[in-house]
């Protein structure tokens, strides 16, 4: 199978639909990426620029004697689709936590280029570019669908309290310019039709695409999404999972990715890292952690490891929740 046969279409709307004056996100080089403005009426944009890799060197998470991650190391090149996966239990939640800040390691490092993000606060961590979605939805369930993504352009306003009660030409300003990119980067989802909606009452899987777009309303770097097809039937995955490759694709923003959908999985991964019981036990390509003994038996057990034919058993796990 060719990689573009294994990839999902992009998404309608937006650069992903072949529109490059639409594109969406810091890494796609927009001059307005971000823009923001101050209390004073001038203009202030966050660097255009790369950070370099997202890398987690031997991180290891203890909760009262139990250790959740064990010398846990892996590197997420700029512009990849970076999966972590494992079976449940295996520490793939922790990981995400100690990534956006929620958790803080035992020991080890986490860095995002130069930037050290170890010990850093949730909100300090998205303040330099890291955004994450949710397992669980977290959606205001009456607030609209253009309301709950401004909600991302938060860590961009820089209109103060004053500014914006007194209603000053600045805040309304940067009012219409965040406005301006939410209208966008729901067109880039797939939501441009769905503003006006209360989010509630979308739906799920259009509910998923709502929280995919708040955080890219962050104008992030690096995008942690937490099981972003769960839950959805067959064509909200191929349209999810279209939605994803399209950030990859033409928004060149990291992602890390935690998904049991193997079938997702396999089609969007550039590369895997596969945890069990906290500790890394394989990491590559999808086709190589797909055909290693020890993903094998943790998925399907010990005696998975004497059949003499790993490789079909670890394509019959991914076909069986491939998507469709």
């Amino acid at each position: 199978m060719t990689d573009s046969e294994k990839r999902p279409a992009a998404p309608a709307g937006g650069a992903a639909a072949g529109h490059p004056e639409r594109t969406v996100g810091r890494a796609a080089g927009r001059a307005d990426a971000g823009t923001a403005t101050r209390g004073d009426g001038s203009a202030e944009s966050p660097a255009l620029h790369t950070p370099g890799p997202l890398t987690v060197t031997d991180v290891t998470v203890r909760f009262a004697g139990l250790t959740a991650l064990d010398s846990v190391s892996f590197t997420v090149e700029p512009g990849s689709v970076h999966a972590v996966i494992g079976p449940n239990g295996a520490g793939k939640s922790t990981c995400f936590n100690v990534l956006s800040g929620v958790y803080r390691a035992t020991s080890g490092s986490v860095r995002l280029g130069a930037t050290e993000l170890t010990g850093l606060a949730p909100h300090r961590i998205a303040g330099l570019g890291v955004a994450r979605t949710f397992q669980n939805l977290a959606l205001p369930p009456h607030a609209t669908v253009a309301t709950s993504m401004l909600l991302g352009r938060h860590r961009l306003t820089r209109a103060g309290f004053l500014a914006t009660g007194l209603r000053l030409p600045s805040a309304g300003r940067e009012a219409r310019e965040h406005r301006a990119r939410v209208d966008e980067i729901a067109e880039f989802v797939g939501l441009a039709d769905d503003l006006d909606r209360p989010a509630g009452a979308l739906p799920y899987g259009k509910q998923k695409l709502v929280e995919l777009g708040r955080a890219l309303c962050m104008e992030p770097t690096v995008l942690l999404l937490d099981e972003p097809v769960a839950g959805m039937t067959a064509d909200e995955r191929r349209r999810t999972a279209a939605v994803v490759a399209g950030v990859r694709d033409s928004l060149g923003i990291s992602i890390v990715l935690v998904e049991h959908d193997m079938g997702v999985v396999m089609r969007l991964a550039d590369a895997v890292t596969v945890l069990d019981f906290g500790r890394r036990i394989a990491g590559g390509t999808p086709a190589q952690v797909q055909n290693d003994p020890a993903v094998v038996r943790a998925y399907l057990g010990e005696s998975a490891g004497n059949t003499g034919n790993t490789g079909s058993a670890g394509n019959s796990h991914a076909n069986e929740e491939a998507t469709p």
